[in-house]
């Protein structure tokens, strides 16, 4: 049951081992390699990492929110959710509309400065309390643009339609499971530079059956290994599991694929410390069984059993 876990443990050791040190776009520097890949054995368990507690709660509300084809935040915070906040809010502090104390490098100063962290949470929690309450406020600085919901369900095409791509790909397992072609991207060069306040990470998936099994490859373009990765891992984990329900398959294997596999320097010290923990045994996925389709799906009919991880390790997110 661990060996899953360990594909990721390995990955952490040898980018402190082997990781070229490299700027980026945050500023705060990584360890960083380029090409690798880990394999998850799905029949095994759910591979929700044990050597820090994962928020599954977060990671099926996030997927849930992408699979409906929604790219507003106000969704996520109706559950509790504020992965994606600091993105809109940045929106927001940056508009003329916006009238409160400077919030300019908001993310790395209230890391630094306890008076300007103070600011920012009071700020993050009127910005939170008016998208939640303020249809038009919501409308216009909730959304995140073409973000991996839009591009999965409602692909624009050149000639103005759009395709349903988690749809199709879901259709096309049923009808003829041994196509190569089973593939949904969410890397639309025309959104990148302009109209997607985060470009995909994930960029695409592919889904492969044999023998009655789904097994899905992601290739993620840009890997945050301590924070973002067991996201990652665990959300196309359910994703595999959700879509293997509604086409009567067994799960077969999750492929995970990075490009740029990155620690980021101030997580070195946590990245020690959930090293030094040995991994426990996965969790089981328990789905709704009544619910047939993938797009039926609420957050209560999605649990996992038996989780029993090490405690949460905290890591400030570089924006």
């Amino acid at each position: 049951m661990t060996k899953n876990e360990q594909a990721y443990l390995d990955l952490c050791q040898h980018v402190l081992n082997e990781g070229t040190e490299k700027g980026d776009r945050t500023g705060t520097g990584t360890y960083s390699i380029f090409g690798h890949q880990m394999r998850f054995d799905l029949s095994a368990g759910f591979p929700l990492l044990t050597t820090k507690r994962i928020p599954f709660r977060l990671i099926a509300s996030e997927l849930l929110w992408f699979i409906k084809g929604d790219t507003n935040i106000r969704y996520l915070l109706q559950h509790n959710n504020n992965i994606w906040n600091e993105w809109a809010f940045q929106t927001w502090v940056e508009s003329d509309e916006y009238e409160g104390p400077d919030m300019t490098d908001f993310g790395r100063r209230s890391q630094q400065d306890e008076a300007f962290k103070k600011q920012y949470v009071e700020q993050m929690e009127r910005f939170k309390e008016r998208i939640l309450n303020d249809d038009a406020f919501a409308e216009k600085y909730g959304d995140l643009g073409s973000v991996y919901g839009k591009q999965w369900r409602e692909w624009k095409t050149s000639q103005g339609e759009t395709i349903d791509q988690l749809k199709n790909v879901i259709d096309a397992i049923k009808k003829n499971p041994d196509s190569r072609r089973h593939i949904v991207t969410a890397w639309n060069p025309e959104d990148v530079p302009s109209n997607m306040a985060l470009p995909p990470c994930h960029t695409m998936f592919q889904f492969y059956v044999a023998d009655g099994r789904l097994s899905c490859q992601l290739y993620q373009r840009s890997a945050d290994i301590f924070l973002g990765v067991p996201f990652n891992i665990a959300s196309y984990a359910l994703l595999t599991h959700l879509i293997a329900h509604e086409c009567g398959l067994e799960v077969g294997e999750f492929v995970h694929t990075l490009g740029d596999a990155h620690i980021y320097t101030n997580h070195v010290n946590q990245i020690d410390k959930q090293l030094s923990r040995t991994p426990r045994t996965l969790p089981k996925l328990k789905l709704n069984k009544e619910k047939d389709s993938v797009f039926d799906f609420e957050m209560e009919d999605i649990e996992v059993e038996g989780y029993d991880p090490h405690p949460g390790i905290k890591a400030p997110v570089a924006v």
